[in-house]
């Protein structure tokens, strides 16, 4: 155990610090019921600070949160880094992402913005989540790492380390920064409003009403009925439609959560 370590998992880690089984080397981005405490949006391909900025500077000035970290991936991309004080669902992380995505960087190409946690429709399907900063890449001797702010322009070229960043150095940018207190978050998911998605669209509660219908009530897909698949694989097929309505498929997600571990029926 180091301080940045230590430091890494007050800010992200699934464990809480201070906890008997707390274990900085080993605690995971991701717990084994699919919460988080960081949220990572990436801006990449090229890295441009410029505009990521806007969703730095946005978070303090508009939704009165405290400032992410900013890292440089090591390879193509800026990332910004926030911490909760409590673990949420990665599907609210996931929304809480998308809809900064579309307040601050809507004249972005979306495949430019990474926003983790995110799902892997591998099969079976899980969750995956950013790499831990900082890291040596595949590449030799290339590393990701936390940044200052004054600093963050000056890896507009080279989005990356040459040299292992400084443990000392790391840990000191990162005792500054705080966690989003729960009733903060929840007012800041309030400011930014509800991932757009069609009226008609119900609850995830219901995982069979579940269908993707344009405004209007103009059908644009329909999932398979409950009757013709497992609720798993119902789920999964709704959450993997890039036809289906963005809001849709976050609900999907939220309602597949309990069946990640049911094997479907032959």
């Amino acid at each position: 155990m180091n301080r940045l370590q230590s430091e890494v998992n007050r800010l992200y880690g699934t464990q809480r610090p201070g906890s008997q089984d707390s274990d900085p080397q080993e605690s995971s981005l991701i717990d084994a019921s699919g919460q988080v405490r960081a949220m990572v949006l990436e801006l990449a391909r090229p890295a441009d600070w410029t505009m990521l900025s806007r969703v730095w500077q946005g978070v303090q000035v508009d939704l009165e949160l405290p400032a992410p970290a900013i890292a440089v991936s090591g390879t193509d991309g800026y990332q910004l880094w926030f911490s909760l004080l409590e673990p949420v669902p990665a599907p609210q992380a996931m929304e809480f992402l998308e809809s900064l995505r579309r307040r601050y960087l809507s004249d972005v190409r979306p495949q430019r913005v990474g926003r983790m946690p995110a799902w892997d429709a591998s099969s079976p399907p899980q969750l995956r989540h950013a790499r831990k900063v900082p890291a040596e890449q595949d590449r030799s001797d290339i590393w990701s790492a936390f940044v200052a702010p004054d600093l963050a322009p000056v890896f507009a070229e080279e989005p990356w380390l040459d040299l292992p960043p400084n443990p000392e150095g790391q840990s000191d940018l990162l005792s500054r920064l705080r966690s989003i207190e729960p009733a903060d978050f929840q007012l800041a998911l309030q400011r930014l409003g509800p991932v757009t998605r069609p009226a008609s669209v119900p609850s995830a509660s219901d995982p069979s009403e579940l269908t993707a219908s344009a405004p209007g009530g103009t059908s644009t897909h329909s999932a398979p009925k409950l009757g013709e698949s497992s609720p798993r694989r119902f789920l999964l097929g709704v959450m993997n439609d890039d036809n289906a309505p963005l809001g849709l498929r976050i609900e999907a997600a939220k309602a597949l959560l309990p069946y990640l571990d049911q094997p479907d029926p032959p």
